[in-house]
């Protein structure tokens, strides 16, 4: 529901943001917005005693202003505002006043400027931008890599099987096992992220084709596990 404040130079003006003050910080929410920003350059200048809330709030939005402009200031006044103290003081007036100064009532919900609305996407977007990405899975895959026959060297067969590099592919202990006849495989252990290494392509693609083919006769997955 839209908050609306009107003749913010009147005391009646200033009676209805005392009352919308009470027990309140700010003008909306709990931290400093442009809705404090437009109610604060309405009022023109600080209310007296009688608007305790309303002075607190205007004293805390300047402090906070004057960190924002780090600048010296040398004083300016402007003319042709209304003074305060000659201001209509009874609500039969503030109600007439009210009537012909329709354009100084601020709505803090009004329709955002496209300069508005590009800011906001711009602050999603980097908000996007900063959120840690999702990490790939992973698996534990154990491969028997057979020779062609008990002539094949063996030390060269495992150093063409570890020559295959390809992101997101890592090679761990490994260890040569008797079949017979002479002939041993080796079994290689390896760590994988899903996302960038399929195991049959890297089979098919790179261990039992050329040049490794000259040692690898075949290759067989024995475990596959997640991790």
């Amino acid at each position: 529901m839209a908050i609306t404040f009107s003749n913010l130079h009147t005391e009646q003006g200033l009676k209805s943001v005392e009352e919308h003050l009470s027990g309140k910080t700010f003008i909306s929410g709990d931290q400093l917005s442009v809705d404090d920003v437009k109610v604060y350059a309405a009022v023109l200048e600080k209310p007296g005693d009688g608007f305790p809330n309303v002075s607190k709030w205007y004293d805390t939005v300047a402090s906070h202003l004057a960190k924002s402009f780090p600048g010296k200031a040398v004083g300016v006044k402007i003319g042709g505002g209304v003074d305060q103290s000659e201001a209509p003081k009874t609500e039969a007036t503030a109600a007439a006043g009210a009537d012909a100064d329709d354009d100084d009532d601020i709505d803090l919900f009004a329709d955002e400027t496209e300069d508005e609305k590009k800011a906001a996407e711009e602050r999603e977007a980097a908000k996007k931008d900063t959120k840690k990405p999702k990490e790939s899975g992973k698996s534990s895959v154990l491969l028997d890599v057979k020779p062609w026959d008990d002539e094949t060297d063996m030390k060269k067969l495992e150093e063409a099987v570890r020559s295959v590099q390809m992101p997101g592919l890592y090679w761990g202990a490994s260890k040569l096992v008797p079949v017979g006849y002479g002939i041993k495989k080796l079994t290689i252990m390896m760590t994988i992220e899903d996302d960038l290494v399929s195991v049959d392509n890297l089979i098919e693609d790179h261990l039992t084709s050329e040049p490794n083919n000259e040692y690898i006769q075949s290759v067989d997955i024995v475990a596959f596990n997640k991790i």
